[in-house]
Formats: structure tokens, sequence, C-alpha cells
């Protein structure tokens, strides 16, 4: 009989499974990406997901009902971060799988130190398990950071085998494996960060943090296109995924709920990279509006919400009349297709020539925000620059603008105006709908419009 071939191919983006290569993948429909790997060794082992190990006896789970099952806060474990624990839903949950990704030098290994420091100050058991850096290199960052006590151990160590035995061992609370691309399994027979060993490796570590109740974090590599490296499959694999992004040469860091199955997605916590490591930015608001200029035209303050938090941002814009045919058009920070849409908008219902001006749209601070509220900031901050006649810099707008040139209205008005009312505004221009259904607000003048020609006519 013929031997049972030794390798399979696997789509990188989904995990299907092929005996044979094909162009397309019959899963996810998307092209090349079915790669050749050697085929995982199925132990006959009997170890159950609770973690018997040694039992040697399969652990059978019973079905229950939801009535049955309990539910504590106390299961939550605070970081010590108030940024991080609002992107993972108030903290930590115990027995989960968390995935953080981001460029390298962004502060991915710094991050999940420091959190590592004050989970052992806060009398927790912490392992920290690291396959890309020796002993040595960690106690230089760690000296950087601060003073470390506590039960909090560290391991140099790629494969799965020894980390698992080791984890069976110490009984840690939590543990952070940096990085998910160096780890191995010796029953698979390919390279580190391949396909298979990804996704055996993930495998082993989501059943060793369901089964023995232990929150692991996974850092895991990116690639040029800004996604974690490896099969699609670790991202569905996980319970949370968590993105750092932001710009090397800045000192902000973002942190980005990308996936969470404890909380929302749509949080961010916003960390400052400084000499002696990440600090958590608790109002990120005026930290964006640091250094605005006064009195200068194209410069419109708005607001913007990114999940429960408003922020607010400087938006700026700068016309200038074009020197050839095709007039120039740049945004920076926002959707480029959304800044040549408004400024048709202002073409076509307020009778403004843009088409004979060059256009630069900027998010100050290098954010990137596309939600729709920024739309009427975006374009006042035109007609300012057009007009070269500035906002009054206590004055803060925001607004969504249809194609008719209406201001519909946006959500979460009252907390936007509210967070206007906390840095000293004096001024609100938002959509008339929005004022409506509003609370009366004090400290503060709201004027409600109901098209952009209202807006431009009270600036």
């Amino acid at each position: 009989m013929a031997k049972a071939k030794a390798t399979a191919f696997f789509c990188k983006e989904c995990g299907y499974e092929s005996s044979k290569w094909v162009g397309q993948c019959p899963a996810c429909k998307e092209w090349n990406t079915m790669v050749e790997e050697p085929t995982a060794k199925r132990e006959s082992s009997a170890r159950g997901i609770s973690g018997a190990g040694t039992t040697g006896l399969r652990s059978v789970q019973k079905p229950v009902k939801l009535e049955e099952v309990s539910i504590d806060e106390q299961d939550r474990i605070s970081t010590g971060y108030q940024e991080l624990d609002r992107v993972l839903g108030s903290g930590i949950v115990a027995g989960s799988l968390v995935l953080v990704g981001g460029d390298p030098g962004i502060g991915k290994s710094t991050l999940l130190l420091q959190v590592c420091r004050n989970l052992a100050l806060a009398g927790r058991k912490v392992l920290y398990i690291s396959g890309e850096e020796s002993l040595k290199q960690i106690k230089l960052r760690a000296n950087r950071i601060g003073t470390i006590s506590g039960e909090l151990l560290f391991l140099c160590e790629t494969n799965l085998d020894d980390i698992e035995e080791a984890i069976r061992e110490t009984k840690p609370e939590i543990v952070v494996i940096d990085s998910i691309q160096t780890m191995f399994r010796e029953d698979v027979a390919s390279a580190p960060g391949s396909v298979s060993q990804v996704r055996e490796s993930t495998s082993v570590l989501m059943q060793i943090a369901k089964g023995m109740g232990i929150a692991v974090f996974i850092v895991g590599h990116v690639t040029k296109e800004g996604v974690v490296a490896g099969p699609r499959v670790l991202e569905h694999m996980v319970d949370t995924v968590l993105y750092f992004e932001g710009e090397r040469n800045a000192s902000y860091r973002i942190l980005r709920g990308v996936k969470n199955r404890f909380g929302s997605t749509n949080e961010i916590g916003v960390f400052e990279m400084q000499e002696q490591g990440l600090v958590e930015v608790e109002n990120p608001s005026e930290y964006l509006l640091s250094g605005r200029p006064e009195e200068a035209s194209g410069a419109v303050v708005a607001c913007s919400i990114e999940g429960t938090r408003p922020i607010l941002l400087e938006v700026q814009a700068l016309v200038t009349q074009t020197n050839f045919g095709m007039p120039r058009r740049t945004a920076a920070g926002t959707d480029y297709n959304r800044v040549n849409l408004l400024m048709a908008v202002l073409e076509k219902r307020c009778h403004y020539e843009m088409s004979r001006y060059d256009a630069y749209v900027n998010i100050a601070g290098g954010v990137k925000m596309n939600e729709p509220a920024l739309d009427l900031a975006i374009v006042l901050a035109l007609v300012s620059s057009m007009k070269d006649k500035a906002v009054n810099s206590r004055t803060i707008i925001f607004g969504e603008v249809g194609l008719s040139g209406e201001v519909r209205a946006v959500s979460m008005a009252e907390q936007r105006v509210n967070e206007a009312v906390k840095l000293g505004f004096e001024t609100c221009i938002l959509p008339k709908v929005s004022m409506d259904k509003m609370k009366k607000v004090t400290g503060i003048k709201l004027y409600g419009v109901n098209n952009v020609r209202e807006a431009i006519g009270l600036i």
C-alpha cells in the first residue's frame, strides 16, 4: 500500500486544509493563499481540556443550564492601567486568550512587561515567557520601567512542551507569550512561525487557558499590510484581539480592540512613550489640542466618539488657488474620498468655486478618524481657510453633512457637549435635530443648524 502523504496544503487566511494545491481556497475564496506544510502528528494522549494532565483519563464535561453558571464580577483582574482595562472590557477575564499585535518597536513587549509588574505588585502570580529575548535583555528593559517585585517569574523558552510543563508546575494566574511566531512543537515538522506551528501552538495555549483558568497574553508579529502574521484562523481562535497603533516617530500610542468576546470593540486606550516606558494618557482631548494656534484660519475643533469616550481634536484645512488645470486634494487622518464629497457639496449647494482651489485637510496629532460627525468641522475649516477668516478658538463643531447640504444628527451629542464644557469651550455648533433631543446644558452656548449655509453664517 502507498504511504500516507506527510504534507498537506493550508490556507494562510482561514486555515483550510487540502491534500493538493489549489489556486483559490474553497473556504474563504482567497487566491494564492495555499502553502505546503508538514502535517501534525496526532497524539493519542487522553489529556482533556480541564487540565487533568497526568491522570491519563479524559475529563468529560457534563451539560449544564445557564442558571447553574455563576458570574462573579471579581473574575475581572485589573491591569493597573485604566486605559487597558477599558479596552479589555473592565479588566482581564480568567481563562481568556488575548492576542496583542503591532508594528516592530511600537511597545508591545514594554506594555506587557509593565502590566506584569503591576499584577505582581497586586499579589498576582505571573509567568513571562520570552522566545525572542534573553533574561539579561529582559532585565535591562525591566530596569528602565522601574522596580519589579512580587511573584513575577521569567522563562526564556520556545519549546511549547517545556512551556506547558512549566505552566503546570508554577500554576500562575497570568501568562505572557512573547511571541507566538517563535513557539514550536516537536511533533510538528515545520519551522517556527509557519501556518502549522502557529495554529498548533495557539491550540495548546487555548487548552491551557480554558482548562486551568489562566489568562494568556500572546504577542503576534504583523506583516507589511498591518495584519497579524500567520494564518487568519489565529484571530478566530483567541478571545480578544488588540492592535497597538501609532507612528514610531511620534510619542503617542493607541491600543485598539478589534475583537473582544468580553466587551466592546469600539474602545481605545491612549498611551505616551516616555523614557521610563509607556504612560497612559487619561485626557487625550487635552493632549491632542495642546499647541493649537490662536486665531488661525482653517483650524476648527471637532469631537469624535471612540466607543463611549468623546475625544476632542483639531481639524486643519488649507485652501490655496491652484496653479494647474487639475486642483490637488490631500487628506491626512481622514477619508480622502469623503473630503472630495464635502467639497462637491460646497460647490453645488453653497456656490463656492472649489474646483479652482487646491485643498489640504489634516487631523492634528496624526490621529486617524473616519466618523461622519467630523463632516461639518471639515466643511467649516475649508470655508475658513478659503475666506482667510478664523473661527473662534473656543468653539466646537460637529455634525454629519448629507449630499443635499443638510446637517444630520449624530450619536451621543450630549456626551460630546459635556466634554467640551470640561475643557472650557464656550460655543458649540451642532445639528438642530440633536440639539432638540438633548437636555439643557449649562456653561456653553448651543447653536443648532439645519444645513451647511446656516453653519457658515454663524462663523
